[in-house]
């Protein structure tokens, strides 16, 4: 039989840091559930727990609305980290 993998426990930083609400428009604060295409990150990467992940999702979507996050990008002009402000050409 395969041994069985250890992982790291990942922790929901929001719980850590006790956060009631994840406002649309503070983009650091759910900088690290995007990827380098701006997809949202699934909750098995980002440790966050079901709540918060909700929250991160709804914010990230009222974002994209009024474009402080972008839908969709494009090969050509992927970002090497989500940390990077958006610029749009």
């Amino acid at each position: 039989m395969a041994e069985k993998r250890k992982f790291k426990k990942r922790y929901c930083k929001y719980c850590a840091e006790k956060v009631e609400f994840i406002d649309y428009k503070d983009v650091d604060s759910y900088k690290h559930s995007l990827s380098e295409r701006y997809k949202i990150m699934p909750r098995r990467l980002t440790g966050n727990c079901k709540r918060h992940q909700d929250m991160v999702a709804d914010a990230i979507k009222k974002a994209r609305q009024i474009a402080l996050v972008p839908y969709v990008v494009d090969r050509k002009s992927v970002v090497l980290t989500s940390y990077e402000p958006y610029d749009k050409k």
